[in-house]
């Protein structure tokens, strides 16, 4: 009984503590679905006093959402492959290879996150200049998906590190390379690494709002779901409302794919915590 009145005693404040957490994003959908005059006569109040949806319908048509969601489909879903690929393929070789200064190496690239983004941007922006690619999706893919990606990098070498070297040694007897090794061995046992890159690049990628700001500053037909909701901001007057029924349309990607992908995330940041 007293282990009962413990467990309460201590759920109480947590539940109060998540409800303040979460009553942001509550109080965001709440608006969606108010009209302008409520959400500044009672805006506080969570149940609107009758569900609309006109503010989702504006911004999904009006605002254009419809292809600023489908451009970020495609630039999201175009980095995450990129990105799994070259931080898993670089992983696996400081996971499970040797090298003189391997790690000072480890080191430099362990500091490399501490480094702003704002510090790369103007080189970032001259570069996909320089290739032709400014104004177009395929620039702000390549710039979405370079840099080091050092956490990435770090997780799959701690779980690379884990596998059973009678593993890849049983693969170079048959025959496997290199990359074959790491293709028929390596990547398939990564899936908790995979799925806990993939939910973390999906959020960074999906709510970038600086890349894609300056990257397309002369072609709004590119502009992601970020950068289209600023556009509701006008110079004198704010679709607040519109605004919030932008960003909730915008977070249901993120949602989705987290209650998908939760059991990968969990397990791989266990599996990386204890390598």
């Amino acid at each position: 009984m007293n282990r009962k009145i413990g467990w309460t005693l201590i759920h109480i404040p947590l539940i109060l503590l998540s409800f303040l957490w979460i009553y942001p994003f509550l109080w965001m959908v709440s608006a969606s679905f108010k009209t302008d005059t409520e959400f500044f006569s009672n805006g506080l109040r969570l149940i609107p006093a009758s569900f609309r949806l006109d503010n989702i319908k504006r911004a999904w048509n009006v605002a254009n959402f419809e292809q600023y969601f489908m451009n970020s489909a495609i630039v999201t879903a175009a980095v995450i492959l990129i990105v799994v690929v070259i931080t898993a393929t670089c992983g696996y070789a400081l996971g499970r290879y040797s090298f003189p200064g391997k790690k000072i190496f480890i080191a430099i690239l362990g500091a490399s996150m501490f480094i702003p983004l704002e510090f790369s941007m103007i080189p970032i922006f001259k570069l996909i200049k320089e290739m032709g690619l400014l104004d177009s999706l395929l620039g702000l893919i390549l710039a979405e998906s370079g840099g080091g990606h050092v956490l990435f990098v770090l997780l799959f070498a701690s779980f690379f590190r884990q596998i059973p070297k009678e593993l890849e040694e049983a693969s170079i007897i048959d025959g496997c390379n290199f990359l074959q090794t790491f293709w028929h061995v390596g990547l398939p046992l990564a899936k908790p690494i995979i799925g806990s890159v993939v939910i973390m690049q999906f959020v960074w990628t999906w709510n970038s709002f600086l890349l894609p700001l300056v990257l397309t500053l002369s072609s709004p037909e590119n502009r992601t779901l970020a950068v289209g909701l600023y556009s509701l901001q006008g110079e004198h007057v704010v679709d607040w409302t519109g605004i919030a029924a932008g960003g909730s349309i915008a977070l249901v990607p993120i949602i989705v794919i987290f209650i998908l992908l939760q059991r990968y995330f969990v397990d791989g940041m266990a599996g990386a915590v204890k390598g």
